[in-house]
C-alpha cells in the first residue's frame, strides 16, 4: 500500500520553478545570500518563477510548520532572506522590468535588481529612485525605504511605488494601491516583509538621462576634518536636483586612505558645472571624476566596493546636524578600522525625500540630516572579531550626538528590536501592528525587523 502524498509531493507537479532540498545540486549557490558572514542552510528552498509559485509555497511552509524567510536580492547584511532548517522563498529567478514610457511607470518582479531595472528604465531615458549599488534588491530596498540618488529630487523609492502584489500569510494574492488595500498600501511602504511576500511592485518613472553630472572627488586623509565640515556648510544649500554623499574609505590599492564626496546632480545640463563646482574647487583634490556620465554608470560606480559573498557587519544611525563633535568621532574611529574594505558614510537627507508627513506612510524618517553608516566589510574570516568589534565600538561613540530615528535597511539582527521599532517607526508603530494582526496575526512573516501583531 502506497504512502499519502506529502503536502511536497502535491505542490510539485505544477510548481514552475525549482524546489531544493540540501542534496541536491544547486542548494549551495541558492542558500547563499550577499552578505558572506551569513551562513544558514534551509531545509527548502522554493525557487518561484511567479505569483502561484510564491502562494504554493507559502502554504507549503505553513502546512509542514516551517520558519520562513524571503529572498529578494538578498542583499540585506543582517542576512534576513535566509533561515536555518527552515523554508526559503527565493525570488531571484523574478527579475522582469516591464516599462511603459507612455505612462511612465515599471511594473518589476520582487526577486528583481537594480541594475536590472536602470537598464531598462533607461533605455527611454526614465528613472526611479534606486539603491546606490546596482546589486541591491529592489523588493527589501523599496519596502524599507529606499535611499539613493534621486531621493532629494523624487522623493525615498516607496514614495514612487503605485501598487504592489502580496502573497499574504494565507496563501491569498491581493494588489495593495491607494484604491485597494489602502491600509496595506500604507504598512507595506515602510514595513518591510513583515506582511506579505511582495511578488511584483509598480513604480512611477521619472524623466532622467541617460546622462547626468556625478562622480567621485577624494582629498587625503589628513584633510578629512576640513572636507566633512565643508561637506556639512555645501550640503545645507543644496537643491533638490544635487545627492550628495560623504565617506573616509581605502583606496583600491588597499593602503591609501582617503575622505571622499559623491555627488549627481540632476537638474539641467547648464547649470550642473556651477552646481558641482564648490566641490571641485575645495581644497586640493587628488581624485576629482566629477564629470558627464550616464546614470546607469551613476548608479553602478560604487558596485566593485560591495562584491558578493565578502563579510559584512554594519551598525547605523541617523545625526540631525553633524557637529564638528560628531567629525571628530568619526574621523577617530575610521583610524582604528582593521580593514581595508571598511566605510564610514555619510547620507545626507534632503528635499523631496523629507517633505512626505510622517504619518502618509509607515517610513517615519524624513528629516534632514545625515544618515551615518559603519561598514564593516572583509574577506578573511579570521578578521571578523575584530571587524565586528570595530564596527559596534565606532557605533557606541557617535551615541552622543544620533537623532531619535534609525533606516531599517541597515538594521542588524543584534540591534534591540523594541528599541529599533520605535526608532524606525516612531509615532506609525501602533497603527503598524493593527495592520499586521489584520493580516498576519500569527506571526508567519517575521524574519525581519519585526512588527508584534496588536
Amino acid at each position: 500500500m502506497s504512502s499519502p502524498p506529502t503536502p511536497l509531493d502535491q505542490i510539485a507537479p505544477a510548481f514552475a520553478g525549482r524546489l531544493l532540498r540540501p542534496d541536491e545540486s544547486g542548494y549551495d549557490d541558492a542558500r547563499k545570500v550577499h552578505n558572506g558572514l551569513i551562513d544558514k542552510r534551509p531545509s527548502l528552498i522554493a525557487q518561484c518563477c511567479g505569483m502561484a509559485d510564491i502562494a504554493d509555497a507559502v502554504r507549503l511552509g505553513r502546512s509542514l510548520g516551517l520558519e520562513i524567510a524571503v529572498r529578494g536580492g538578498g542583499h540585506n547584511p543582517a542576512g534576513r532572506a535566509t533561515t536555518n532548517g527552515g523554508l526559503m522563498i527565493d525570488l531571484s529567478r523574478m527579475r522582469s522590468v516591464l516599462v511603459d514610457p507612455a505612462r511612465r511607470t515599471a511594473r518589476v518582479q520582487g526577486g528583481a535588481l537594480w541594475k536590472d531595472v536602470n537598464r531598462e528604465t533607461q533605455a527611454y531615458g526614465l528613472a526611479v529612485t534606486g539603491g546606490a549599488v546596482g546589486s541591491t534588491g529592489v523588493g527589501g530596498l523599496t519596502l524599507g525605504g529606499g535611499l539613493g540618488w534621486l531621493m532629494a529630487k523624487h522623493g525615498m523609492t516607496l514614495d514612487n511605488l503605485r501598487s504592489v502584489d502580496l502573497v499574504l500569510a494565507d496563501g491569498s494574492l491581493v494588489r495593495a494601491s491607494h484604491d485597494e488595500n489602502a491600509d496595506l498600501f500604507w504598512a507595506v511602504r515602510g514595513g518591510g516583509g513583515n506582511f506579505g511576500v511582495a511578488g511584483s511592485f509598480e513604480f512611477q518613472l521619472h524623466p532622467v538621462g541617460p546622462m547626468v553630472f556625478g562622480g567621485i572627488v577624494a582629498w587625503p586623509l589628513d584633510r578629512a576634518r576640513d572636507v566633512l565640515q565643508f561637506y556639512r556648510e555645501f550640503s545645507r544649500s543644496v537643491s533638490d536636483d544635487e545627492m550628495i554623499f560623504a565617506a573616509m574609505l581605502t583606496a583600491p590599492d588597499g593602503v591609501t586612505k582617503l575622505v571622499a564626496i559623491a555627488a549627481g546632480y540632476f537638474g539641467s545640463a547648464e547649470r550642473a558645472d556651477a552646481a558641482m563646482a564648490p566641490i571641485k574647487a575645495f581644497g586640493t583634490p587628488i581624485l576629482d571624476t566629477l564629470q558627464p556620465i550616464p546614470y546607469v554608470a551613476l548608479n553602478g560606480m560604487l558596485d566593485a566596493a560591495f562584491p558578493k559573498g565578502a563579510l559584512n557587519y554594519w551598525k547605523s544611525h541617523f545625526i540631525d546636524t553633524l557637529p564638528d563633535e560628531a567629525i571628530d568621532v568619526l574621523i577617530g574611529q575610521f583610524s582604528r578600522c582593521p580593514t581595508p574594505m571598511g566605510q564610514l558614510m555619510l547620507e545626507h537627507f534632503h528635499g523631496a525625500a523629507t517633505r512626505v508627513p510622517v504619518g502618509d506612510t509607515a517610513y517615519a524618517l524624513r528629516s534632514e540630516g545625515y544618515n551615518a553608516a559603519i561598514i564593516a566589510e572583509w574577506l578573511d574570516a579570521a578578521q571578523s572579531t575584530a571587524c565586528t568589534t570595530w564596527a559596534r565600538d565606532a557605533y557606541e561613540a557617535l551615541q552622543p550626538f544620533v537623532g531619535e530615528r534609525r533606516y531599517v535597511n541597515y538594521l542588524d539582527d543584534d540591534d534591540s528590536v523594541d528599541a529599533s521599532l520605535t526608532a524606525v517607526y516612531g509615532p506609525n508603530l501602533a497603527r503598524l501592528r493593527q495592520i499586521k494582526k489584520r493580516y498576519d496575526p500569527e506571526n508567519v512573516f517575521h524574519l525581519n525587523l519585526n512588527i508584534p501583531p496588536a
